[in-house]
C-alpha cells in the first residue's frame, strides 16, 4: 500500500525550545516511526524573514542548527525527507500564483496575524510578506501534494486557509491539489518561563540545547501558583507551569507525590524546581550528546540537507509543471 505523504515545517529563528519539542516535534517522530506516512519536513527560512527581516545575517547557521536539533531528538533521514525551503524555488513561483487567486479578506482574517500585531507592537509587521504567508505556507504545503499537515491547535486557521486556497485553484483551473487534512497534536501548549506563551519572540524559553547552570537558572525563574507567596502556603499544582512540565517529565509516581505535597505545603517551589531541571536534564541528556555530535560533523549535516532538497526539487518540478499546464501559462 502506498503511503500518504505529510508535510509539516518550522521558521528558522533561531534555537528550537522545549515548545517545539512537545508541541510539534514528537508528533512528527511518532508519523515517522508509524510506518504509515511519507512524511516531508522542512526548514522556513523564508518564513522566518518575515518577521526577522532586519536582522537576517543568523539566517543560514540558524537552518544547520535546526536540522542539528532534528536529528538529535530523533528525526531520520533515512525515514523522512528533510530540505530547506528556498533550495527549491518553486515554492516562490506558486506562491506568486496562488497570490494571484487568494482574496484579501482571506489574510486580512488570519488571527496569527493580528496576535502577532498586538503581542509585538515594537516590531513593524505592515509588510506584504507578513500579511501573505499563509499563501507562501500553501504553497509549501500542497506543492506536494500533501495528504495531512501535523499542527497544533493554533495553527488549525493556517490549514484551513491552505484547505480554501486548494479548492480555489482546483475550481478555477483542474483538480490538482489534494485538501490536506490538519492532524492535531495532543500535547497541550507549553508556557515559557514568564507564564506567556513559549516563544522565542517573548524571551522566555527553554531550548532543547540548554543545560547545566543555563538550565538551571531558566527552571528557577518559571512562574509558579500566583496565589502562593510562602512555602508554608498551600499550592495549586492545577495553575502551576512547573507542574506542568513535571507531567512531561517526571514518573507518574512522581508526579502524583508532588500534587499531593504541594496542596498541603508539604514541598516548597525552589525545591519543586530543582528537582524539575534534574529531571529535563537527564531527560535531554542522549539528545545533547547527539548535537554534540553533529555539531562537529558539518559534512554530514550539509550531505543530508541536499540530498532533502534534491529529492523535494525533483516533486516541486512535477508539480508545477502540472500547475503550468492547468493555468494554460
Amino acid at each position: 500500500m502506498e503511503r500518504k505523504r505529510i508535510l509539516s515545517g518550522m521558521r528558522s529563528t533561531g534555537k528550537l525550545h522545549l515548545g517545539n519539542l512537545h508541541g510539534a516535534l514528537k508528533n512528527w517522530i511518532e508519523l515517522q516511526e508509524s510506518g504509515k506516512y511519507d512524511c516531508f519536513y522542512f526548514v522556513a527560512d523564508w518564513h522566518a524573514i518575515t518577521s526577522e527581516y532586519s536582522s537576517t545575517e543568523g539566517l543560514k547557521d540558524n537552518i544547520i542548527n535546526m536540522v542539528i536539533d532534528w536529528l538529535s531528538v530523533g528525526l531520520d533521514p533515512n525515514k523522512s525527507t528533510l530540505f530547506v525551503q528556498s533550495a527549491v524555488k518553486e515554492h516562490a513561483e506558486l506562491f506568486l500564483l496562488l497570490s494571484m487567486i487568494t482574496p484579501l479578506a482571506w489574510l486580512e482574517r488570519n488571527p496569527t496575524y493580528k496576535e502577532m500585531k498586538t503581542e509585538l507592537a515594537n516590531k513593524d509587521f505592515s509588510t506584504f510578506g507578513f500579511l501573505g504567508y499563509p499563501v507562501l505556507q500553501a504553497a509549501d504545503i500542497i506543492m506536494y501534494k500533501a495528504y495531512g499537515v501535523p499542527v497544533g491547535v493554533d495553527q488549525l486557521p493556517h490549514v484551513e486557509l491552505t484547505r480554501e486556497i486548494a479548492r480555489r485553484f482546483n475550481f478555477l483551473y483542474k483538480e490538482i491539489f489534494p485538501v490536506p487534512e490538519p492532524l492535531l497534536t495532543s500535547v497541550p501548549k507549553l508556557l515559557g518561563v514568564d507564564g506567556r506563551k513559549m516563544s522565542k519572540s517573548y524571551d522566555n524559553s527553554i531550548y532543547i540545547s540548554d543545560r547545566g547552570k543555563t538550565l538551571q537558572h531558566k527552571v528557577n525563574s518559571m512562574f509558579t501558583d500566583p496565589q502562593r507567596i510562602r512555602k508554608s502556603d498551600p499550592g495549586n499544582p492545577e495553575i502551576c507551569n512547573v507542574f506542568t512540565f513535571h507531567g512531561l517529565y517526571s514518573p507518574r509516581e512522581k508526579v502524583k507525590e508532588i500534587d499531593v505535597e504541594c496542596r498541603k505545603a508539604g514541598i516548597g517551589c525552589t525545591d519543586c524546581k530543582r528537582m524539575l531541571a534534574k529531571r529535563i536534564a537527564e531527560e535531554l541528556s542522549p539528545v545533547h550528546e547527539r548535537i554534540d555530535y553533529y555539531t562537529s560533523h558539518p559534512d554530514e549535516i550539509n550531505a543530508i540537507i541536499e540530498e532533502g532538497n534534491n529529492k523535494a526539487s525533483k516533486i516541486a518540478r512535477q508539480t508545477m509543471d502540472e500547475v503550468r499546464a492547468a493555468m494554460k501559462i
